[in-house]
This record gives structure tokens, C-alpha cells and sequence, in this order.
């Protein structure tokens, strides 16, 4: 984004609003009262949210901000994540309460209560104890979603040791390269998972990263598949060393600044950045925001966030936030469309769930499909959506909400990142008549603000940079061993102010709008345009499910916008002439003005994805300026480039 450019242009207008349902405002868990209180003295109100919490020992001082940006909360407490995700369940005589209902992709299915999970993650600490893990170590876990993988965090957490989980997609060199940074004396894996109906291999994976590392002293395999797997000397079998352990383990309290995780956020390439996160103020604002945004009941709620917990989304809002407040989860291992593209339905349907969490990526797939496919289930035990991970297109929230919630169920569209550790900014089901498209105001505790160029505040109306100018619990601590880079990239761009690189704008009523990282920000003929509005303007055309937009080098306005559109289902054979080209460019128009016009569009089969669904554009702009394609190898399916190249020769140019 251009240093002279201060603002993004303020283009996308939204006028439908939803206010809560009666009943759930009437009983919510959070008030408006709860805006109120935070502004009135902030760290009190942390604190009070902290002791939702079992602390062995309360703090001295809520937060010690001395030496900015390196914050520490609840200074001198002292408290165990996995004690208070499970043990204090059981101990309260809820142990029969169901914890995880799993669903594996082949069907088979294991239901494990809070009592269940007490003795398994007490064993897995026990085991990890064997191997030699101690309080400090690092250990590396690269496994499908099986209910092993929370166990093996839960155990971490409970003898302190660092955990860091690594995404199953990824490949050796990714792993290896996380291995080597975090000094991980342990890996946790297994033989494989399933993926699309077949075994998905990870021990192999693992196998290549481990020969190239010196820290790993042990390899912990699961059973999944039965693949053949490869037996090394470091190699130990899940089931022949957990399963023998005592059941039996006392939890040890550690500090509220004792490091919990490890998460690496880039991709493959470059040195990766592990976000650092801490146990206190991590579990006290990931529990709050998972009780307070999802109106969780734990007496009567059933949650499904479809994340992986590979991702931040899996650690916060599978394992830490819903554990802790004592919730029953699902969690499922495979893919949406395996066997059937109703699959996620199919679990909503057989579990009765009532707050379902996911991404756009995964509505608008759906939208592809057809409404059709959510209509032959019973949804009607619904009554709280989520989305996360990207800004969601008004579109794709009004169909999530009609054909999955009824038409009655908020949505509560959640701004966050791995860095912040929880939901910032959402939406309160509760209180918030919501606006398809924006994630609305800051949280209660929360400062946020959108600024321009110099730092300064922008009015209502405009739009600019989001940052957040005071510290929250669940920040992240440093990036691990690189406290210089840790500065450098969040808090050097504006003084006394996070930032973490994405645009957003302030509408009318002062709501907050996410516009995507500004990297993706496009300057055509000096006015700063998001790729999301356009693409937002795109999807809410009736024949579009998904569009993806880049900016082309122009030698007439410095860049032009370039799209690439999936049709619904349901458009029929028209969607391959001119004539539709220039029925979404002429819609386009319409919504957000001439400015924002593409020069092309381009009908394709599919988006290039990474696993985790993020489009990436950097492709798209090899195809709009007619460049060799870069490296695919983070797709989710390498072959879409293809198909996307096939479709070349369609490509609409405006005359």
C-alpha cells in the first residue's frame, strides 16, 4: 500500500440488520452492561474474567506493561490449563458430561466425558514424563484430528512443557524447519489419518523432517490407519506406552506467564515466526470470549467449530476456550464433502448442535454447491453461527444465515489473528443487531481503532489501518527467540500501537469493516480499493458462489482489477459468454461504482487454496499478468492452477 495513499476507499454499502432473537437477548450471557464496565476500569475487568479461572495462587499485579511491547498478565499467579480445562469438571461432579463427541471420516465415531479425558491426559503425562519430557521442553505435534491430538496438548500443558503443533498438510521441510526452531525434544504424530476416503500418511512425513534434526530424542506414533510404518530406534507406539500408564497424576501449577504454546505462521518459505503464547492471560481470554460471543450454555449447548486445530481457530475454540468452560464439543477429522457433500449437515443433524463456528471459504463452497444440499437436513437445533478466518461477503453471511440458520440464528463474524490469541473484535449475539459483513465493535477489554496513514483516527465513513492500542491477555508474548523481529514486524509501524497488516474501514454508524490484509490492498487511478469489496460485490450477484480479485499492472491506471468467479450450481450454461462477463462487470458498477469496475473476469472451475482455505492471490496475479506460475506446492490441489489456465483462453478483457 502506497505511503502517500491514507485512506482505503469507503465503497461497499450495507443496509439489511438483524436483531438478536428475543429469547437469546433475553438470557444472554453478556448484556450491553458488559461495554460499560470494561471501559469504566479495563483491568478490572480482566480481572474479574480471570476468576472464571482455578488459580493455585492469585496474581500480584493484573498487568505489567513497564516495558512495552513485551506485556506480562496476572503477574505471580500461578495455574494449571489442563487442571482447568478437565479436572475441575470432574472434581464439580460433572465427569459423566460428555467433553468430545469424535466423528472419524470413515464413520466411526468415540465419545469421550470429561472423566475420560482426565484419565487419558493424566496417562499421556505420565508417558511424556517416561521420554524424558520435563516443565520447559518443546514438543512438536503433527497429528490428524483425532481425539489425540488435544490429549497430547492437555498433556503438555500439564507437566509444562511447550507444545507446538504443526498443521498435518504440511510438508517434511515445514516440519523440520518448526522442529528446529522450537528445539522440540519430542514429536507426537501417527501413521496417518483419512482424507477424502482414503489413508493420508504422516509417519513418513515425519520420518524425512526427524533424520534432518538433532533435538528429537523420540518419535510417539498413534494407530489410525495401520498403515505400514517405518520403526526407527527413536520410535515408540502410542498405544504401547500410554496405554500402560497410571491414570493417576497430580497437576503441577505454573506461572501465568510459563510459555503454553508455539504456533508458526508462515507458510514454507523464509524463516518461520513462532507466535509465542502464555498460560494465564491466554485461557482467562479465550474462555470469556468463547463464553461471552458463542452464548455458550454448557448445560444444554453441543459446539462445533470445524476448524483444524493445526490453526490458532483449533487451539482457542476447540481445545483451550470450550474446555475450559466445561462445553460439549464435536470435532471431526475429515473433509466436508466425504462421503457426500452433506456431511457437515449429517453431524449438525445426528449431534443436535447449536453453535456452529467455521470460515467463509467453507460457506461459500457451500453456496456453490446448492441450496438443496443443507435443505434435506434437520438444522432447527442451530441457534448460534460463527465465522472466522477471513472477512465474510454479505452474501455469503445472509445465506449462512438463511439456509443453515433458519433465518433466525446471529452470526457472530469474529476478527482475530494467531497473534492476538482470541476473538478482538465480534459482534455479541445477545445484544448486536447485526450487519452482513462486519465484524462490528471491539469486545468489552478491547481498544481498537482504524487510523490512517500518520496514525491518526479515522472518521466514521473512512477507512485505513486496524490497530489495537492497549494490551489484551490472550496477546502474544514475542516471537520465539527473535524478540527484535517481534518488535519489528507488530509494533514499528505505528508508535504505541499493534498492528499486524489489515486494512479495515469505519462505516456510517463507526462499525468496523475487516478489508483484508493491506498487501492486497489495489491502487487503481489513485483511489485504494479492497479486493474484499469487490469480491463482495461479486458474490452478492444471484449466478456467483465464490470470487477471488487481484490488481494487474496497468500501464492507464497504475493497476486494474482483475477477477476470477465461480458460478453457483444453479446459473446453467449462460455463465460462459461475453454477455455474463459483462453482467458482473456492469454489477459491479452498480454496487460500489465505476472506480471499482474490473477490467477482466474470468470464469474458472476453482480457487487455488492452501488446506487451511486461504485463497491465494499471489497465483492469481501470475495468471492476470501473464507470468509463469509460482510455487503451487502449499495448495490444497496443485492441479486447480491447471484448470485455471485451461480456462485461459475465456478470459473477458473490456474493449
Amino acid at each position: 500500500m502506497s505511503e502517500s495513499q491514507e485512506t482505503l476507499s469507503n465503497l461497499l454499502q450495507e443496509t439489511r440488520r438483524f436483531p438478536p432473537p428475543a429469547e437469546l437477548a433475553e438470557n444472554a450471557n453478556v448484556t450491553a452492561d458488559a461495554y460499560d464496565e470494561a471501559a469504566a476500569d479495563r483491568l478490572a475487568f480482566w480481572e474479574k474474567q480471570a476468576r472464571r479461572l482455578s488459580w493455585s495462587r492469585e496474581w500480584d499485579q493484573v498487568l505489567d506493561w513497564s516495558n512495552p511491547p513485551f506485556a506480562k498478565w496476572f503477574v505471580g499467579g500461578e495455574l494449571n490449563v489442563a487442571y482447568n480445562c478437565v479436572d475441575r469438571h470432574v472434581e464439580a461432579g460433572r465427569g459423566a458430561k460428555v467433553a468430545f463427541h469424535w466423528e472419524g471420516e470413515p464413520g466411526d465415531t468415540r465419545t469421550l466425558t470429561y472423566a475420560d479425558l482426565q484419565r487419558e491426559v493424566n496417562k499421556a503425562a505420565n508417558a511424556l514424563l517416561e521420554l524424558g519430557v520435563r516443565k520447559g521442553d518443546r514438543v512438536a505435534i503433527y497429528l490428524p484430528m483425532i481425539p489425540e491430538l488435544p490429549v497430547s496438548m492437555l498433556a503438555c500443558a500439564r507437566i509444562g512443557a511447550t507444545h507446538s503443533v504443526v498443521f498435518g498438510g504440511f510438508s517434511a521441510d515445514a516440519l523440520r524447519t518448526r522442529i528446529d526452531d522450537a528445539q522440540a525434544k519430542l514429536v507426537i504424530t501417527a501413521d496417518g489419518g483419512y482424507r477424502r476416503g482414503k489413508p493420508s500418511a504422516l509417519k513418513p512425513t515425519v520420518d524425512e523432517a526427524v533424520e534432518a534434526t538433532k533435538s528429537v530424542e523420540h518419535v510417539l506414533v498413534v494407530r489410525r490407519t495401520g498403515e505400514d510404518v517405518v520403526q526407527n530406534g527413536r520410535d515408540v507406539w502410542w498405544h504401547d506406552l500410554v496405554d500402560r500408564q497410571s491414570d493417576q497424576h497430580d497437576a503441577e501449577a505454573h506461572d501465568a506467564e510459563h510459555p503454553l504454546y508455539i504456533l508458526y505462521t508462515s507458510g514454507t518459505t523464509g524463516k518461520p515466526k513462532g507466535i509465542l503464547h502464555t498460560t494465564g492471560g491466554y485461557l482467562t481470554q479465550v474462555a470469556y470470549t468463547h463464553h461471552a460471543v458463542f452464548d455458550l450454555k454448557p448445560g444444554s449447548d453441543v459446539y462445533w467449530c470445524s476448524a483444524d486445530i493445526g490453526w490458532v481457530t483449533g487451539h482457542s475454540y476447540i481445545v483451550y476456550g470450550p474446555l475450559a468452560n466445561g462445553a460439549t464439543s464435536v470435532m471431526y477429522e475429515g473433509t466436508p464433502d466425504t462421503p457426500h457433500k452433506g456431511r457437515w449437515w449429517e453431524i449438525i443433524q445426528k449431534y443436535k448442535v447449536t453453535i456452529f463456528y467455521t470460515a467463509p471459504t467453507a460457506i461459500r463452497t457451500f453456496m456453490k454447491w446448492g441450496d438443496d444440499i443443507p435443505a434435506q437436513y434437520d438444522l432447527s437445533s442451530l441457534r448460534v453461527l460463527g465465522s472466522v478466518g477471513e472477512p465474510i461477503n454479505p452474501e455469503a453471511y445472509v445465506w449462512y444465515r438463511e439456509n443453515i440458520g433458519g433465518g433466525h440464528c446471529p452470526v457472530v463474524d469474529t476478527w482475530w489473528q494467531t497473534e492476538t490469541g482470541a476473538v478482538m473484535i465480534s459482534p455479541l449475539p445477545g445484544v448486536t443487531a447485526g450487519k452482513p459483513g462486519a465484524a462490528m465493535r471491539p469486545l468489552p477489554g478491547i481498544v481498537a481503532d482504524v487510523v490512517d496513514d500518520q496514525g491518526n483516527p479515522v472518521p466514521d465513513g473512512g477507512g485505513g489501518f486496524l490497530v489495537l492500542k492497549e494490551p489484551w491477555p490472550s496477546m502474544l508474548r514475542t516471537i520465539w527467540g527473535d524478540d527484535e523481529r517481534f518488535v519489528k514486524t507488530y509494533w514499528s509501524r505505528f508508535e504505541d500501537m499493534y498492528f499486524a497488516g489489515d486494512g479495515a474501514k469505519k462505516d456510517d454508524d463507526g462499525d468496523i469493516w475487516l478489508l483484508g490484509r493491506v498487501d492486497d490492498v489495489m491502487l487503481v487511478s489513485g483511489h485504494n480499493i479492497s479486493t474484499t469489496e469487490v469480491e463482495s460485490a461479486l458474490v452478492s450477484h444471484p449466478k456467483v458462489a465464490e470470487a477471488a480479485v487481484v490488481g494487474a499492472t496497468d500501464p492507464v491506471t497504475g493497476q486494474a482489477i482483475v477477477a476470477f468467479v465461480i458460478p453457483r450450481g444453479s446459473a446453467g450454461e449462460e455463465v460462459e459468454g461475453d454477455e455474463f462477463a459483462r453482467e458482473l462487470r456492469d454489477h459491479v458498477a452498480r454496487s460500489l461504482g465505476p472506480i471499482a469496475k474490473p477490467r477482466q473476469i474470468m470464469i474458472v472451475p476453482e480457487l487455488p487454496k492452501t488446506r487451511s482455505g486461504k485463497i491465494m492471490r499471489r497465483l492469481l496475479k501470475d495468471v492476470a499478468e501473464n507470468r509463469s506460475i509460482g510455487d503451487v506446492t502449499t495448495l490444497a490441489d496443485s492441479t486447480v492452477m491447471d484448470l485455471i489456465s485451461q480456462k485461459l483462453p475465456s478470459a473477458k478483457t473490456e474493449d
